[in-house]
Order: C-alpha cells, then sequence, then structure tokens
C-alpha cells in the first residue's frame, strides 16, 4: 500500500509560508527564462544549514513549471515550482541499477549535497495492490541491493528502506511465510548501507492511523534492525499531520532504544481525509496541500528532518481519475501546490 501510507512549531499557516523557503533561491527561479537556464537556477539548491539534500534541476516538477509557462500559464507555472524548487526523495526500484544510482548520487555531490533515495524493491512488494512488483525473490533482491549500494558508495545519502514491508508484516497483509525472508533483507540491506561512510538508513514504520498501537512495531523493527539503523520514517506517502506523526514517533521511539524520525511531509498541510481509513482516503485524496518545506531545522530532538519523500505530483495508483502509482499527475501537483496557499513571509 505504497499510498497507504501539526507540529508544535506549526501554528495557522506557517507551513505555508515556509513552502518557497529561501527567497533568492525563490526569486532565481521565478525570473530565469525556460529551458536550461532555469534548470542552472534550481541547480543553486536550498541553503546546506536548512536543508543538506540535493534538489533535482530537472525534475518532474521542473518540466512542467516549463511546459506550463511556454503556454503563458504563468500562475500555474509558480505554483509548480514550489514544488521544483524543493528537494524530493528519488524512488529506487527493480528498474535501477548500479549506474544510475551512482549518477544520481555523483550530482548531488557535485552539487554540495546528498542524495535522498528510498529503496523500494522488497519482494511480494504491496500485497499486489497498486504498487505490486518488487525483486523475484531473496536473491534477486540481494544483487539489486549490491548494485545499489556500489551504486551509493563513499557519496553522502539518506536512505528510506522499504515503505510498507514491516507495516504489511504488522498487518497481516503479507503472508505469513514470507515473514522471515523479509525480516532477513530488512537487515542485511541495514547492514550493508551501513557499512558505507556516509549513508544514514532510516526503517518505514507505517503512520499513526494505519498502524494505530506503536507496540506492535517494535518486534517487527527490532528484527529488521533498526539498533543498526539510524532511526525510523513515518508517515511516507500518507497525509497525517505533524504533529501526529511527532507524537507517534516518539512513544515509538521510547520503545526502540530511543531512536530518532523521520516524517514525511511532502503532502500533509491540510491533515488526511476526514474519516477515511480506506482507499477513498490514502489514495490521491482530494483536497490535499503540500506540507512542510525539507529541513533537518525540525525544532525536535528526535526528529531529525521533515522530508518530501513521496514525490508531490506523483499519483497514488489509478483512483480517482490518476495514472499508474509513481506516475507524474499535473492536475494533482498543482492541487496540491494551490491548496497551501501563499503569501505569508518566507523563512
Amino acid at each position: 500500500m505504497h499510498g497507504a501510507h501539526g507540529n508544535r512549531l506549526r501554528t495557522g499557516v506557517l507551513a505555508v509560508g515556509a513552502l518557497v523557503a529561501g527567497a533568492v533561491l525563490l526569486l532565481a527561479v521565478l525570473h530565469s527564462p525556460p529551458g536550461a537556464d532555469r534548470r542552472a537556477a534550481y541547480s543553486q539548491q536550498q541553503p546546506g544549514t536548512k536543508v543538506p539534500f540535493w534538489v533535482d534541476p530537472d525534475g518532474n516538477a521542473a518540466r512542467q513549471a516549463d511546459a506550463l509557462r511556454a503556454k503563458g500559464r504563468e500562475d500555474d507555472a509558480e505554483l509548480i515550482e514550489r514544488i521544483a524548487a524543493q528537494p524530493v526523495a528519488e524512488w529506487i526500484g527493480g528498474e535501477h541499477r548500479e549506474p544510475e544510482v551512482r549518477n544520481l548520487t555523483t550530482a548531488a555531490a557535485e552539487a554540495g549535497r546528498e542524495a535522498l533515495l528510498v529503496l523500494y524493491n522488497i519482494p511480494h512488494r504491496d500485497c499486489g495492490q497498486y504498487s505490486k512488483g518488487g525483486a523475484a525473490n531473496g536473491a534477486a533482491y540481494r544483487r539489486w541491493l549490491a548494485g545499489v549500494v556500489e551504486g551509493i558508495g563513499d557519496r553522502p545519502a539518506t536512505v528510506v528502506l522499504e515503505p510498507d514491508a514491516l507495516p504489511h508484516i504488522v498487518d497481516g497483509c503479507t503472508p505469513p511465510e514470507f515473514h522471515k525472508e523479509r525480516y532477513a533483507l530488512l537487515a542485511e540491506a541495514v547492514d550493508r548501507l551501513k557499512e558505507l561512510p556516509a549513508t544514514k538508513v532510516y526503517l518505514d514504520a507505517g503512520n499513526p492511523r494505519w498502524i494505530s498501537d506503536p507496540g506492535r512495531l517494535v518486534e517487527p523493527l527490532n528484527r529488521a534492525g533498526i539498533r543498526r539503523a539510524d532511526g525510523f520514517a513515518l508517515n511516507i506517502s500518507n497525509y497525517q499531520t505533524t504533529e501526529r506523526n511527532t507524537e507517534y514517533g516518539k512513544e515509538l521511539s521510547r520503545m526502540v532504544g530511543g531512536k530518532p524520525f523521520v516524517i514525511d511531509t511532502s503532502r500533509n498541510g491540510n491533515g488526511p481525509l476526514p474519516g477515511r481509513d480506506n482507499s477513498e482516503g490514502w489514495c490521491n485524496p482530494p483536497g490535499r496541500a503540500l506540507g512542510e518545506p525539507p529541513t533537518t531545522r525540525t525544532g525536535e530532538e528526535l526528529v531529525d528532518a521533515y522530508l518530501w519523500v513521496k514525490r508531490p505530483g506523483e499519483s497514488d495508483g489509478t483512483c480517482k481519475g490518476g495514472p499508474k502509482a509513481g506516475e507524474w499527475w499535473g492536475r494533482y501537483a498543482l492541487e496540491l501546490a494551490a491548496n497551501a496557499g501563499g503569501g505569508n513571509p518566507v523563512e
């Protein structure tokens, strides 16, 4: 359930005001010409003291902004630039091999930033739902992982490991005969990634609406190697508020040795769709908004970062008229940005 997949500092519309953080960067983006020159403006990156992650100057959002401006839709282009100017995660699946990962991490390192990666290729992924797939078996996963590790190398990276893999064990979606192998693969992945000199690893732990009792995640996280990981990740591809995730994460942290955590804030600006726990609530729900922009300055000791892990504008799946999971959906991207509002001072 890739799609099944606040904060005390947020008062009123603080998230809105911060969405275009970095006034100099924003002005450079808004007033540079289309194409390569505009992408050169994006490559200035966000201030490293605020967020160390790489902004892809040629991502889907930047391309959509160029296309909108070419059609004279200036206001819409500026909305999409709220996404294009922020670092978003690169999702690494079975189709990605060592050269692609190397190119990503090299581009980030050359820009003086670190890559933000999501590894998403566990066998029996997503229980046959919108994001089904993954490696054919454990041996195939290990071969793929070896290539990813080689591609990261000694370049700095933060990795979110296998969204949904553990929550789908807890909720019973993944058949019991696959549990032992899944735990082994996750633990091995943590070990392999932590052997690298500049890589941080966060195991996915779902969200507070999905697994409401965090105690149910303790044994799965322990078996998957949480003690060797840097922490865990919450709210991947979901819409739960930052405040609720923070409270939940603190409770779970106390149960797993005080580990810190990261929160996906990419689309939680308006919180979840009220009263909906099924696919109506997590698959392309209407009325949602961009959340707090990525930053490591969260004001919470245990919250290492707010991240845009789910790439705003990419579909959760073929629901509500959306394309297949992971494909760019320009209309939804515009809705997320427009619903976040605007006009407040930047940080």
